[in-house]
């Protein structure tokens, strides 16, 4: 897929003298950088979630049950139908 970006002229002459270096294009250099960042930063979802329960005495089931019945509750308090 192609792309257009807008670089500083600093950034801009520092990637063109890479180029030279390495006898690559702009984009070749640029689909580096981006497969450094990715490699690097990982993607958001990856281990920020995982674990993250694992101190708590309740576990995810009876968290999800405690919920949903104050959300019950709550909606039988205003005169709504809570849930079945």
């Amino acid at each position: 897929m192609r792309t257009i970006i807008d670089l500083p002229a600093d950034q801009l002459d520092a990637l063109d003298g890479i180029c030279r270096r390495e006898q690559i294009s702009r984009a070749e250099a640029i689909r580096r950088a981006v497969t450094l960042l990715i490699r690097q930063g990982g993607t958001p979802e990856t281990g920020v979630a995982f674990g993250l329960w694992r101190d708590r005495a309740e576990d995810g089931l009876r968290s999800q049950e405690r919920l949903r019945r104050e959300w019950g509750e709550v909606f039988n308090t205003r005169g709504r139908k809570g849930p079945r």
